[in-house]
């Protein structure tokens, strides 16, 4: 049987991490690009981690590289490519330096890895799919974007201390944007089947939901850099689904026309994930409340949106 290629462009905290989480589940051969400047630190970073294979039981090829032509034939990419918001940058600073970043990457993608199936993961990360889909012109079914996975974990994590149970048995789901846009919705969070709401008071319940809503800037404030084994866990959760052909629910940010009223938007919403990417867009009823809050976050994903197609009309 044919071994499945996992590239990921992008040879930074989250991108090492993303290797390091797919080599230890043996999901594939891996090849990691950043570029030529750093070509020697990733190759070194690829040729570390492959010497844990003797001890951590993993069989599969890393290789560390500059060169897009070693992507070619992989099944999914994976862009974590991208610089963090840094100190006086204003959004939009942002936008238009990282939107070149994954436009130029999404061109290599279409060259080299034209079937492939891309996760995007770098920020703000719904201008990026956006991006990465128009340059591609791959189907939407091959573009998708991780936040959702990174903020249900966060969210069963802190669900887990308050409790003391298994994060195992804690289920979870959340729509919209990453971080401030999150919509919570604690009427789908239970404990092995079992309403949270039968193990702490709404208050705190919202408590914890606003912690995982700024998930990020805690370990940010701690570290002064952004969460990278998280992030990357959520990756490779997706990537997984993908290659082992799962089927899983997985919260992504995924193309909706019709769904959610959402308009033609990449927008956060539980995704079925198998071989062929995202093989559907799953719609949940939505109380009053929650629909509105729905409906905040689909116009703050416009928003961005609209902001590359003034700076980079070519993306429109």
């Amino acid at each position: 049987m044919k071994r499945a290629k996992i590239a990921i462009i992008g040879g930074g905290n989250v991108g090492a991490s993303c290797a390091l989480w797919a080599a230890s589940k043996e999901l594939g051969d891996i090849v990691v690009l950043d570029i030529p400047q750093v070509e020697n630190l990733v190759k070194g970073k690829m040729l570390d981690l492959a010497q844990c294979a003797p001890i951590e039981r993993f069989d599969c090829t890393i290789t560390g590289t500059a060169d897009y032509k070693d992507i070619a034939g992989s099944d999914v990419v994976v862009v974590t490519a991208g610089i963090p918001r840094k100190p006086g940058m204003s959004r939009d600073d942002l936008i238009q330096t990282n939107v070149k970043i994954v436009k130029s990457v999404s061109e290599n993608i279409r060259e080299y890895a034209p079937d492939s199936i891309v996760i995007v993961v770098s920020n703000p990360l719904d201008a990026m799919v956006y991006t990465a889909w128009k340059t591609t012109g791959f189907p939407t079914s091959r573009i998708v974007g991780q936040a959702g996975c990174l903020d249900v974990a966060r969210f069963r994590a802190f669900l887990a201390m308050e409790t003391g149970f298994s994060v195992e048995d804690i289920n979870a789901l959340l729509l919209g944007g990453h971080g401030d846009d999150m919509v919570p919705l604690p009427r789908y969070t239970n404990i092995a089947g079992i309403p949270i709401t039968q193990f702490m008071s709404e208050a705190k319940l919202n408590e914890i939901v606003e912690r995982a809503k700024v998930g990020g800037g805690e370990i940010v404030k701690l570290m002064g850099t952004s969460a990278y084994y998280a992030p990357a866990s959520g990756v490779v959760q997706m990537v997984e689904a993908m290659v082992r052909d799962k089927k899983r629910i997985l919260p992504c940010a995924g193309y909706c026309d019709k769904e959610y009223g959402v308009g033609g938007y990449f927008v956060g919403v539980p995704c079925v994930l198998g071989a062929g990417g995202v093989e559907r867009i799953i719609e949940i009823d939505l109380n009053a409340g929650e629909r509105d809050l729905m409906k905040e976050s689909i116009s703050h994903v416009k928003a961005l949106v609209k902001v590359v197609r003034e700076m980079f009309p070519d993306l429109a």
